[in-house]
């Protein structure tokens, strides 16, 4: 029988959770303060990585100071067999993907709830300067007893490291919720949180995302140059209020939206206290070509389970990326009139001034 593996003399591996594109997770066994916790440990590639390495521990500190209750809790972190690893508050409950997954879509009053949840703890990282980056129905974590926490920031991007003029081929996130100014390998923001907040929105509302393609590159210039399907389309009982909302949640430009996270929650707040308006029902045109509607297989409760799901793989899908290598755009070079003109009005008014500083010269040098 192989001895337990015990990382730094205090945590006791116990079974694996979950495994997905940057870590393994793990339940464990605090040996010091006698509890049980999750870890989660980096897989050697990026462990070894010394940019990355140094990068994980300046916002792992971030991460470790959040103290939120709709945030899962980061203890501690180290290094153990030249592996990262990071340990995390263990939770009970489902992850949200999951609950999506077993009901068509929720109710505007539940899923305005949900949200509004994400938004305060999220906004509070805002306000902590951390822009979350991976904002996912996986990565939100429901309890039994309703209460929403935001997990696994651990590619939390601290905002005074990030250049507004950044630019990168290399995107971190998930293609299906990140946004355009992420898919263009733009510095995200606050407001790139708050987009990804609102797929998340429109996927509980409507049982499908805004956008659906078979490649992280179709899928990246989707949120870079189409607008995403009317959401009454997919749930006709959707009041106007609020797919104004989230459309103008899903902005291409991120001055358009919502700033931060907080700002969006003050407005959910606000909707979830309105008296339910009465929405005329609409006929649904039919969808897309090649689009089939989630199928209901359960009746949707949380379960009482004890783990992390963000990190479970489901066997049904293939699993999502936690980075992709994405090809930016192509910008026009169109040609430009207004400059060249300018340059040849210049030319012609330097041009100009040579007879004028030869007749001066003329005058004060006259020839002998």
């Amino acid at each position: 029988m192989n001895a337990p593996v015990i990382l730094n003399n205090r945590y006791q591996l116990q079974e694996r959770l979950g495994t997905g594109g940057m870590a393994m997770v793990y339940r464990a066994h605090d040996l010091t303060l006698e509890r049980t916790v999750a870890i989660k440990i980096l897989r050697k590639d990026f462990s070894n990585d010394p940019s990355f390495r140094q990068r994980f521990h300046q916002e792992a500190k971030a991460a470790a100071n959040l103290s939120h209750p709709n945030i899962v809790t980061v203890h501690d972190f180290g290094l153990f067999s030249d592996q990262l690893f990071i340990v995390m508050e263990f939770v009970p409950g489902s992850d949200l993907k999951k609950l999506l997954k077993e009901r068509d879509h929720f109710s505007s009053a539940e899923t305005l709830e949900l949200i509004t949840q994400a938004c305060t703890g999220i906004g509070y990282a805002h306000r902590a300067g951390l822009v979350h980056c991976d904002i996912k129905p996986q990565n939100m974590l429901v309890t039994p007893d309703n209460r929403l926490k935001v997990v696994d920031f651990g590619i939390a991007r601290l905002m005074a490291s990030i250049s507004p003029d950044e630019q990168s081929d290399v995107v971190w996130g998930s293609p299906q919720y990140f946004s355009p100014e992420q898919a263009t390998g733009m510095a995200p923001s606050p407001a790139s949180d708050v987009y990804s907040l609102g797929v998340v929105l429109y996927e509980m509302l409507t049982g499908r995302l805004p956008f659906i393609a078979s490649t992280a590159d179709e899928l990246a210039r989707l949120h870079r140059e189409s607008l995403p399907p009317s959401p009454r389309r997919f749930n006709p009982s959707l009041s106007i209020s609020l797919e104004q909302v989230l459309l103008k949640i899903l902005a291409k430009e991120p001055a358009s939206r919502y700033r931060t996270a907080d700002q969006l929650g003050r407005v959910l707040t606000a909707m979830a206290q309105q008296p339910a308006a009465v929405v005329q029902p609409v006929a649904a045109p039919n969808p897309e070509p090649g689009y089939s509607p989630p199928t209901q297989v359960g009746s949707g409760s949380p379960s009482t389970n004890e783990y992390l799901p963000e990190y479970v793989e489901y066997a049904e899908e293939e699993p999502e990326p936690s980075y992709v290598v994405i090809s930016p755009p192509k910008r026009a070079t169109a040609f430009d009139y207004v400059t060249w003109l300018l340059a040849l009005l210049a030319l012609i008014a330097v041009g100009g001034l040579i007879p004028f500083w030869l007749w001066v010269i003329y005058i004060l040098n006259p020839p002998v």
